[in-house]
C-alpha cells in the first residue's frame, strides 16, 4: 500500500493510493471507525487493527464500491506523508564509502570510517513537501547541496531492538532528500545540526510505501538529478550500515516510536565534492528518486 498526505483546504488530510492515479481520503473513508482527524503516525499506531481497515477499504475501492469519492492523485497538492513528525528526523551520516572518500578528497583530509552509525537529526520544521519549493537560504549559505536518501518509518514502537528483530519495527519507506548547508554544517565544531536543520530543507514523499511492497530495500536503486544532469547513482546495497544495524544502533536506550523516520544516509556525487564543486542556485530543479518508493522533485527558490 501506498500512503500519502495531500491538502484538503488548508489541513492536511490522509490518503491511500488506488490503482495508479486515485486517492481514497481516509480521513472520510475511515472516520466511522477512527473519528476525523487521521494521520499517518496516529494510524500505525493502531496496529494491525489499523491496517485491517485500511486493506477492507482499499478492497472495496478496486471492487468500485470505495467509502468514499475517489480523488485524482494529478489534481491533489500533496504534503509529505508525516507533516509535522512529532520528533526530528533521524538522520545517518557518511554511511556509503564512496561518499566518504569523495568528501575526504575534497576537503584534503584522510578517509575515516566509525565503528558505528554516525547520527544527526533535522527539526521538524525543515520538513517539507515532494514538490514544493525549497529556500535558497541565500543570507545564510552560499553552499546549499543535496542528498537522496532511502527513508525508513518505523511502525510498532520500541527499544533495545535486536539486530534480527530490526524489520518488526519497519512500516514502511519513502524518499528523503538531506538539503545541507555546507559551510554551516562544518561551522559548529564538528556538529552538523545547523546546518542539516533550515527550514524547509528536508523535502519527504511523495508517498510511505508499506514494508510489504518491498521485496529487499537492501537492493534498491538511488538516482539523484540537478535540472536533468544525473549527480548521484547508486544502490543500498552499498550501505556501510544497514537499516537492521540501524535501528538497533538507534534504539538503544531510546524509544523509536510510531512514525518516527530514519534517512538511511546518502552516496557519493554530491556537490561540494564535485571538481569544481557545485552549489545549489535559484532555479535549480532537484529530482531524488529510490526505486520501487517513489521520486520528488523541488525547485531551489530565492525568497
Amino acid at each position: 500500500m501506498k500512503f500519502l498526505s495531500f491538502l484538503k483546504g488548508s489541513a492536511p488530510c490522509l490518503g491511500l493510493v488506488v490503482g495508479h492515479d486515485s486517492v481514497l481520503d481516509l480521513d472520510v473513508a475511515l472516520a466511522g471507525q477512527f473519528g476525523a482527524g487521521l494521520d499517518l503516525p496516529a494510524l500505525i499506531a493502531k496496529g494491525d487493527a489499523g491496517l485491517a481497515a485500511v486493506r477492507a477499504a482499499h478492497s472495496d475501492a478496486l471492487a468500485g464500491k470505495p467509502a468514499a469519492p475517489l480523488l485524482a492523485l494529478a489534481a491533489l497538492k500533496l504534503t509529505s506523508p508525516i507533516p509535522r513528525p512529532a520528533k526530528n528526523v533521524f538522520c545517518v551520516g557518511r554511511n556509503y564509502m564512496e561518499h566518504i572518500k569523495e568528501g575526504a578528497r575534497a576537503t584534503g583530509t584522510a578517509v575515516q570510517t566509525t565503528e558505528l552509525p554516525t547520527f544527526f537529526t533535522k527539526p521538524p520544521t525543515s520538513v517539507n513537501g515532494p514538490f514544493d519549493d525549497v529556500p535558497l537560504h541565500q543570507d545564510v549559505t552560499k553552499r546549499l547541496d543535496y542528498e537522496v536518501e532511502l527513508g525508513v518509518v518505523i511502525g510498532a514502537p520500541g527499544v533495545n531492538i535486536a539486530y534480527e528483530d530490526a524489520f518488526k519495527h519497519v512500516f514502511g519507506y519513502t524518499v528523503v532528500n538531506d538539503v545541507t548547508a555546507r559551510e554551516v554544517q562544518r561551522l559548529h565544531g564538528g556538529q552538523w545540526f545547523r546546518g542539516k536543520g533550515l527550514d524547509g530543507t528536508c523535502p519527504i514523499g511523495p508517498f510511505v510505501v508499506t514494508a510489504d511492497e518491498i521485496a529487499d530495500p537492501h537492493k534498491l536503486a538511488l538516482h539523484l538529478t540537478v535540472n536533468g544532469e544525473m549527480r548521484q547513482s547508486d544502490t543500498t546495497a552499498n550501505m556501510i550500515f544497514n537499516i537492521n544495524a540501524i535501528i538497533q544502533t538507534l534504539s538503544k536506550g531510546m524509544t523509536l516510536e510510531s512514525g518516527d523516520i530514519i534517512a538511511t544516509g546518502t552516496p557519493s556525487g554530491v556537490g561540494f565534492a564535485m571538481e569544481p564543486p557545485q552549489a545549489l542556485k535559484d532555479g535549480d530543479v532537484v529530482r531524488a528518486e529510490v526505486e520501487g518508493v517513489g521520486a520528488i522533485e523541488n525547485r531551489i527558490r530565492r525568497f
